[in-house]
């Protein structure tokens, strides 16, 4: 009996010590705001042309986080999958979004960083970028 009652307090000391280590998750919904600016970069797929996902989510993207500091305060990035239906071509390879409490931070932290930021582009893909600049209404 005793052994069944160690064995139990154990378990549960084991369980509050790894609910009670575990981080709360950020739920990125609770860091975007209304009001907020988004920075959309859209990459067409077209049929030739090449992006290289893990250079643009490992490397580009980190850099362009590191020179836009703290102005920048979320980033994401889409892959794309399928179209309009999984079998239909994707109409992106890729999207970027960057986000920003204010407009001015946005073109106060990339002006100084652009040609370098544009430089490395060639490094991950050969499709022209579409950039649409939006505020965040929900």
């Amino acid at each position: 009996m005793n052994t069944k009652i160690i064995s139990f307090a154990a378990l549960v000391i084991v369980v509050a010590v790894i609910v009670g280590f575990q981080q709360p998750s950020v739920n990125e919904n609770t860091l975007i705001k209304k009001g907020m600016i988004k920075v959309t970069i859209l990459y067409p797929n077209a049929e030739g042309k090449k992006f290289d996902m893990d250079y643009y989510a490992n490397k580009h993207m980190p850099l362009v986080a590191s020179l836009l500091g703290d102005s920048l305060k979320l980033y994401g990035i889409d892959k794309g999958i399928g179209g309009r239906t999984p079998a239909d071509p994707i109409p992106y390879a890729a999207i970027g979004y960057l986000y920003f409490d204010r407009l001015s931070a946005f073109q106060k932290s990339f002006g100084p960083h652009a040609e370098k930021i544009r430089n490395d582009i060639p490094n991950y893909t050969d499709i022209q970028p579409v950039i649409q600049i939006s505020e965040v209404l929900r």
